[in-house]
């Protein structure tokens, strides 16, 4: 399982991410919990306790490359060695190709894209130093066809499969595995606001979602390497 390993999971404050980390948590595992706001986090991770010695929270902007980094040099310090990394930041808006601007598409890039990208160059020098680690990213199932209005996500999720087919593909050699799980829509309060007439009863669950990400941070992964693993619950 996961007991004493030391998890860095990003965008803790999130419906997945406060899920992850209540999962893993409970798991054993001593979890670094990032989100943008230390704010957001208190607010969101009340499972935590302000004085447990195993888990902690940061609010960092992820993406501020060398704030990643000092959150991993952090973790090091406080912790000794990175066992685990999942990175569960992402953000989600619908704009037509013809409609979106610049900053449309720049925006979702670099909260699904270049969050992720900082922390996996933040964490890996640790993990290939010691031969062993596990980082898990989040896709989307929906990447693989773009629908309407969903050009600047779909791109920018299809980019985080390929960073983490590359990434895999180069630390085999130190033993340290990079997959990612492409969730369908994810059963939240937001998403069934924001859908009111559709059937939150085939969507997944946050809880479904953590469950995959939490096999593949452990041991009993140690065979799987550069996957996609679809999770759809019954859409």
């Amino acid at each position: 399982m996961l007991a004493d390993k030391v998890v860095i999971v990003t965008g803790a404050a999130g419906n997945l991410g406060a899920e992850l980390v209540s999962l893993l948590s409970r798991q054993g595992a001593r979890v670094v919990a990032i989100g943008r706001t230390q704010a957001a986090l208190d607010g969101v991770l009340r499972h935590l306790e302000p004085t447990d010695a195993r888990s902690v929270t940061l609010g960092i902007d992820l993406t501020d490359s060398a704030a990643c980094a000092a959150a991993a040099a952090w973790t090091l310090d406080r912790f000794g060695r990175i066992d685990g990394l999942a990175n569960t930041a992402g953000g989600f808006a619908m704009a037509g190709v013809d409609q979106a601007d610049a900053a449309h598409w720049e925006s979702l890039f670099r909260v699904n894209l270049i969050t992720a990208l900082n922390m996996c160059r933040a964490v890996v020098p640790a993990m290939r130093e010691a031969r062993s680690g596990s980082i898990v990213n989040i896709g989307a199932v929906g990447a693989a066809k773009a629908g309407s209005g969903m050009g600047a996500y779909a791109a920018a999720k299809s980019a985080v499969q390929r960073l983490t087919e590359s990434l895999a593909d180069e630390l085999k050699a130190s033993a340290v595995r990079v997959n990612c799980v492409l969730p369908s829509t994810i059963d939240t309060l937001q998403n069934r606001a924001a859908m009111p007439k559709a059937d939150p009863a085939r969507w997944v669950t946050p809880s479904q979602v953590a469950a995959v990400i939490a096999f593949l941070l452990s041991e009993g992964a140690s065979g799987v390497n550069g996957a996609a693993i679809p999770v759809v619950g019954r859409g």
